[in-house]
């Protein structure tokens, strides 16, 4: 009995694989219309050598950020300097050079380093007593 219920279903498929799959013919795409740079082609350089000069300042009451920066430049002759207070106190202050054959920079420090001893105060979270919810 099992054998004719298998040759039945073996032979429904067969009759229902009858039919072809059907293909589609896959879509026609434009070629694309840019052109990639050629990887032989060599950057442009301005001929006239760079020139500016620009200064910039913070001075935050609120988180205690105070610097300064400056820095003009003619041709390879770069020149600036920069200042910071540091957390310990004291004034870096930072001046440099560079002519075109590397950067010379000398750091000074005004003041003297502070360290003071840290008192942590314990300050215990206010108590909540937990809500009470009325039982139906």
């Amino acid at each position: 009995m099992s054998l004719k219920v298998i040759l039945v279903a073996c032979v429904a498929t067969v009759a229902l694989a009858d039919k072809a799959p059907v293909y589609h013919q896959p879509p026609v795409y434009a070629a694309p219309t840019y052109r990639a740079p050629s990887p032989y082609k060599q950057p442009e350089y301005p001929t006239v050598p760079p020139k500016y000069s620009y200064n910039y300042g913070v001075a935050d009451v609120y988180s205690g950020a105070n610097f300064a920066a400056s820095e003009s430049r003619d041709g390879y002759k770069t020149e600036g300097s920069y200042t910071v207070d540091l957390p310990d106190g004291r004034k870096q202050i930072v001046k440099y050079v560079d002519n075109g054959d590397g950067l010379v920079a000398e750091v000074t420090y005004e003041g003297e380093a502070q360290y003071p001893e840290y008192k942590p105060i314990y300050k215990p979270a206010p108590y909540h007593a937990p809500p009470k919810y009325p039982v139906y």
